[in-house]
Order: structure tokens, then C-alpha cells, then sequence
């Protein structure tokens, strides 16, 4: 299983290269390989050129590196979501121009402007600045990502975790094509018109894509 999912990461931070959602050496990726176990990127890594020496296990109980490779600085941050949420199975973090440009800002990303975007970025969150690989980064992550699916990094870029590397790598490109559109928007002057809140929530609930998400911070009957 491990082997898979290592060609899936590769394959991922080729894909996060080739569409301009990463840069040089930035960014770290990972994906869960068992209930105690995760694989993340090395530190210093080139996600665009990964090998399988490039990926390292960790442990998700005890904050253990299993390789011989040093792991991403940013693997506390992986491990804690993988941790606090059995469903998640891969976490993205990187620095796309337009969505870190939006994360230097207090500018508001919502879901409701296209289908994509209502079904990638259902709840997106965000957190203030602290340092890579700090343990204050990690708490910050940890308070909000029981209820987001996405979060902005203040000055720092982007953090997206789903139940797949596809679902994953989908939901970091949507949040980029959607920042991309509120700095192309307002430069033209052009005001987007939304989605209603009802429709919003019929699409979620009834569209047929996937089951309704359940937040692990929601206890409304069937959220």
C-alpha cells in the first residue's frame, strides 16, 4: 500500500508543479498509510521531482519520524490533523501566488460563487501568522481545522486536507482559481453575483456528488 500511495504523492507534487501551485522547494504533502501511520515529504524536498526516498513515515500517536530522512519541518502540523481527524487521509500545505496573496490580506473566500467551489471549499478557515514549524503553528491549526476543510495561513499560504490526494489536490486548485477570480474581479470592477445560502445547502445535501460531510464540531443532526 505504501508504494501506491508514494507514486500517488509524487504524481501529486508534479501535478502541484506543472499548475503552478507550488514553487522551488516550498510546500509539503502527505497521506495516511495506516490508522498509526502517515508519509510526508522530506525536508527540503522538491515536490516536483520526488523520489520514493522522499517520502517519510511517520507516526501519527507519537510524533516519531520512521525514516532515515528528515521529515518536513511542518510534520507536527500534519500529524495533529491526522490525529484529530480519522477521515482525513491527505493534507496539502503550500504558497500558490494568488491564494498566498489573499492570505496577506483580510480579504473573505467564500463558497458560494460556482458548483466547484461550493463542493471543494465547503468551510474555509484561517489562522494568524506563526513561524514554520512552530508549535504555535500547530495549536493554531488545531483549533480550526475541526470545522474547515481549508484554511489560510496569514502571510505564510495555504493549508487543505481531505479524504483523498485526489479530493485533496482538487480542493488546493479550486482554492487557488478562486482567489485568482476575486483579484481578477475587483480589478475589473465587476461584482460576482452569488449563490443563495438555500441553494447552497440543497447543493451540499442533495446533489449526488458525495454524502453530505459530517463536521466532527457539528452536532446538528446530519452535518
Amino acid at each position: 500500500m505504501s508504494a501506491k500511495i508514494k507514486d500517488e504523492l509524487r504524481a501529486l507534487g508534479r501535478y502541484m508543479i506543472d499548475n503552478q501551485l507550488v514553487w522551488g522547494s516550498s510546500g509539503n504533502i502527505s497521506a495516511r498509510i495506516g490508522e498509526d501511520r502517515f508519509l510526508i515529504s522530506a525536508s527540503g524536498a522538491w515536490l516536483g521531482d520526488l523520489s520514493r526516498d522522499d517520502l517519510v513515515e511517520c507516526s501519527i500517536s507519537d510524533s516519531r519520524a520512521l525514516g532515515e530522512r528528515k521529515p518536513s519541518k511542518e510534520f507536527p502540523l500534519h500529524r495533529e490533523i491526522y490525529a484529530m481527524r480519522p477521515e482525513i487521509n491527505a493534507v496539502i500545505h503550500s504558497s500558490p501566488f494568488y491564494s498566498t496573496l489573499i492570505a496577506c490580506t483580510k480579504e473573505p473566500v467564500f463558497n458560494n460563487w460556482f458548483v466547484e467551489s461550493m463542493y471543494y471549499l465547503e468551510r474555509v478557515g484561517r489562522v494568524g501568522y506563526s513561524h514554520p514549524g512552530s508549535d504555535e503553528l500547530a495549536e493554531s491549526v488545531k483549533r480550526e481545522i475541526m470545522g474547515a476543510n481549508a484554511l489560510f495561513m496569514e502571510n505564510h499560504g495555504v493549508l487543505v486536507c481531505d479524504t483523498s490526494i485526489k479530493e485533496a489536490r482538487m480542493a488546493l486548485h479550486t482554492l487557488e482559481v478562486m482567489c485568482r477570480m476575486i483579484i481578477a474581479s475587483k480589478s475589473a470592477g465587476l461584482e460576482i453575483q452569488t449563490i443563495p445560502d438555500e441553494m447552497v445547502e440543497d447543493f451540499l445535501t442533495n446533489s449526488g456528488y458525495r454524502p453530505r460531510r459530517r463536521w466532527p464540531n457539528d452536532r446538528r443532526s446530519g452535518r
